[in-house]
């Protein structure tokens, strides 16, 4: 099983600037370069100062100058935002400018705050369906003289320019949940992404079981890679995971209400939880963001991942946006690097 860092700028509040968040997540992207990690996924979000990433090509073409072994890959790219040209052509620059280590993962997207700013009108089914129109689209647009007449997309015979450098296309990732998007991903030659989110490992298992009917109904097709991504901390002591379970309840809590999308929003900041309502809501409390999440010390994280390993992932992606400042993620994930990857080593 490979490691991998999901990592994006972020804040709840202004108190600290966009560049010294950008000059953190760089330092943050260069810890897992230097530390064996095999790729950084960054995605895309628009007018959110919750998850700052309006165009993950262009991070991606600085990180390619910053780090010289790990994979770069969007996590993900919103698929209803992308006109298909435009994607097969930005994605392959970005393929080059990287010398060949792009992964693209696509989604339908999660946000109808972000929905009703780009595309008013559109729900995540219509993302859905827009999805599994772009992707087939971008394939053939790499092939080239490739001509399109579909239900969201027409235009004539067109060939990407350039064309990417990996052949015949840069690893495509679809983020997955319920059965159909399994079998959609698997039956189209993806690889697939999952996360049960705040949720225990019982849907960590479910989510394998849906990948795995998925490939059961497509036998001609070679089993593609399945992806789990999971909030992690490795702690340093009781009250160091203590500590990280509270501020994974903070940070689920924004979550909630960025979806919900019913609380006013001015200078893309949420406006805030009282900590009392934090406090009192049990789906995300303390307990349960330490129990569900992969949170404790060394040994009790690499038990966890043994047991993914176990369930048969290829890759398990470290995600770290927490709401933590950024010298406890820093030292999480060099703990993470240190102390538990090792255990994996081949």
């Amino acid at each position: 099983m490979k490691f991998s860092l999901f990592v994006h700028m972020e804040r709840l509040d202004a108190s600290q600037s966009h560049k010294s968040l950008y000059d953190e997540f760089v330092a943050l992207c260069e810890i897992a370069d230097k530390g064996g990690m095999h790729a950084i996924w960054t995605g895309e979000h628009h007018g959110m100062d919750f998850t700052i990433a309006p165009n993950p090509f262009v991070t991606i073409a600085d990180l390619a100058r910053r780090t010289s072994r790990a994979r770069l890959g969007t996590g993900t790219v919103i698929a209803p935002f992308w006109h298909p040209i435009k994607l097969a052509g930005e994605a392959a620059m970005a393929d080059i400018i990287c010398d060949g280590r792009l992964d693209i993962g696509i989604a339908r997207g999660a946000y109808s705050f972000e929905y009703e700013r780009l595309l008013p009108g559109l729900d995540a089914w219509g993302a859905g369906q827009r999805m599994r129109e772009l992707i087939p689209a971008i394939k053939g647009i790499w092939k080239g003289d490739y001509t399109h007449d579909g239900e969201f997309f027409k235009f004539p015979a067109t060939t990407s320019a350039p064309k990417p450098l990996q052949e015949p296309n840069p690893p495509i990732w679809v983020a997955a949940r319920d059965p159909n998007s399994h079998e959609f991903a698997v039956a189209n030659g993806c690889n697939v992404q999952v996360t049960p989110l705040w949720q225990g490992d019982d849907e960590v298992e479910a989510l394998m079981g849906r990948f795995n009917d998925a490939c059961a109904k497509n036998p001609d097709i070679d089993r593609p890679k399945i992806m789990l991504l999971r909030h992690t901390y490795v702690g340093s002591s009781e009250a160091d995971i203590a500590e990280a379970a509270h501020e994974l309840s903070v940070y689920y809590n924004y979550f909630f209400a960025w979806f919900k999308n019913e609380k006013p929003v001015h200078q893309g900041l949420i406006e805030r939880i009282p900590d009392e309502d934090i406090r009192a809501n049990a789906m995300l409390s303390d307990a349960v963001m330490r129990s569900n999440n992969v949170v404790g010390d060394a040994a009790t994280v690499i038990a966890r991942l043994k047991a993914y390993q176990a369930m048969g992932y290829d890759e398990y992606s470290f995600w770290i946006d927490t709401g933590m400042p950024f010298e406890r993620k820093k030292a999480s994930l060099e703990r993470f690097i240190a102390e538990v990857m090792p255990a994996f080593a081949e």
